[in-house]
């Protein structure tokens, strides 16, 4: 993962976040060493014998395995940690050395997803687990630290603490996942396939850039074959088993507008531009088939923001 993908990825998740104390520590961070050099410092890789390890900042983002130490010079009262990890991994959390007064109102709280002015990643319709069972508090949990594990290749830890002195330890690991769903991609162009093997469950691939998607092959077990037909609009939802093109300025793809459903297999080319933040492909399984559905995605440039009706969003998202 680049430094510019890193920072493009946190830059849109601050844009997302209305709370003035996450305005006040990313204006702290160009204050000092810079935006950049701070996510640099997730570009350097492990040797099978060697641990990472670096200060955590207030607000941060992490996409390298490591340990990580927080350290309080003064009252921290919106601290956020951002993971991100490879979209065929999961990640690992876990807490030690921790510090903190959870009497006094301090809290360390892990969420196996993204959380961002009350919108979730995955959302509550695509994830698994009930959305309590999401969270692990350290300040609830018995013994001396706690760990989590996430569903998908995101994760988030965000905390509190009233006093300079206060400290914590995480340690990050990337565990393999045979059969990635609901992935934040890192990168505003790629391919991917998505697999549901005979599972009731919704997967997402989630693009935070404006973007041309293409899908190249979708496979939705007994659904008709087709070639490509015009007809990829709205009346899938009652199939049980389709693909959705969904855009969006924020992260919950419950509150994302609907742009295009296919409700039957392709191996033809259908193609799509969304001139959004936030471009989604879903996979929705009702666990009757093996469904798959392979695409490629590339940056729109400014010039290519759709203005037509016609295989574009209609004007409900805006770029500056």
């Amino acid at each position: 993962m680049s430094v510019c993908q890193c920072a493009q990825i946190l830059l849109f998740l601050i844009s997302l976040s209305s709370r003035t104390g996450l305005s006040r520590y990313i204006e702290d961070i160009e204050a000092s060493d810079g935006l950049f050099t701070l996510l640099s410092l997730d570009q350097k890789r492990e040797t099978e014998d060697f641990v990472f390890r670096r200060p955590l900042r207030c607000l941060d983002m992490l996409a390298t395995e490591g340990q990580f130490t927080f350290v309080a010079s003064q009252a921290e009262l919106a601290c956020a940690i951002f993971i991100i990890a490879e979209p065929s991994e999961v990640i690992s959390l876990e807490l030690s050395d921790v510090n903190i007064d959870c009497s006094a109102g301090d809290f360390i709280k892990m969420f196996d997803g993204w959380v961002l002015k009350g919108d979730k990643f995955p959302s509550r319709q695509d994830h698994p687990l009930p959305l309590h069972q999401r969270y692990t508090d350290y300040c609830s949990s018995s013994g001396q630290g706690a760990s989590s594990r996430s569903s998908q290749n995101v994760a988030m830890v965000f905390f509190r603490v009233h006093s300079a002195d206060t400290s914590f330890i995480l340690t990050v690991r990337k565990l393999h996942n045979p059969f990635p769903c609901n992935i934040m991609s890192q990168s505003p162009e790629g391919s991917f396939t998505m697999v549901m093997p005979h599972q009731r469950r919704n997967c997402s691939f989630s693009i935070i850039y404006p973007v041309e998607i293409r899908l190249t092959e979708l496979s939705l077990g007994q659904a008709k074959s087709n070639e490509l037909s015009p007809q990829v609009w709205s009346g899938c939802s009652g199939s049980g088993d389709y693909v959705e093109l969904l855009g969006g300025n924020g992260v919950d793809t419950s509150k994302m507008f609907p742009v295009a459903d296919l409700c039957f297999s392709l191996t033809g080319l259908a193609q799509m531009k969304i001139g959004c933040d936030n471009s989604v492909v879903r996979l929705v399984s009702s666990g009757n088939y093996i469904n798959h559905v392979s695409f490629q995605y590339r940056l729109l440039e400014q010039h290519e923001l759709p203005k037509t009706p016609e295989n574009s969003l209609n004007n409900f998202c805006t770029m500056e």
